[in-house]
């Protein structure tokens, strides 16, 4: 089954909840209660989202994490990337990926339009459709066949 680790699926519900109130800095307790999540679980993960540079944090009283940019210009691939890595389907998929049956395969190529146009979809979901309640209205069909590989162009 091709699916996100917790700590990712975390990631997206906590930066959501800071996009929903971007107004102040939020600390890492009061965003793991009302969460429900455990508090060690958000620190680990606020940790690598501001390493990410998704987050920013601030010390003292007045501080806590808030939004490194608008959520409108945050992507769910950026989120998935700050806790994962890069987005691939294959390993030959990625930048700088090593595979020992490239050249003898026969998949790769398509293996490399399709995690273009997934990684295209995510790049188009934003955290602020991601904190909105109402579904995202997402495109039918995906252009798989109309995109090109660096290789090509």
């Amino acid at each position: 089954m091709l699916k996100l680790s917790r700590l990712t699926d975390y990631a997206a519900v906590v930066m959501a909840q800071i996009a929903r109130h971007p107004e102040q800095p939020h600390a890492a307790a009061e965003l793991a209660e009302a969460v429900q999540l455990p508090h060690p679980t958000v620190s680990k993960t606020l940790k690598m989202l501001v390493r990410a540079g998704l987050l920013e944090s601030r010390r003292g009283a007045q501080g806590g994490y808030s939004l490194a940019r608008p959520a409108s210009r945050i992507t769910a691939s950026d989120i998935i990337s700050a806790i994962e890595g890069p987005v691939a389907m294959t390993e030959c998929s990625q930048a700088g990926g090593d595979c020992d049956l490239a050249a003898t395969c026969g998949v790769a190529d398509n293996w490399q339009r399709v995690s273009l146009a997934i990684r295209t979809l995510l790049d188009s979901v934003t955290l602020a459709h991601l904190a909105d309640t109402s579904p995202i209205k997402l495109p039918v069909q995906l252009p798989i066949q109309s995109v090109s590989l660096a290789a090509e162009a």
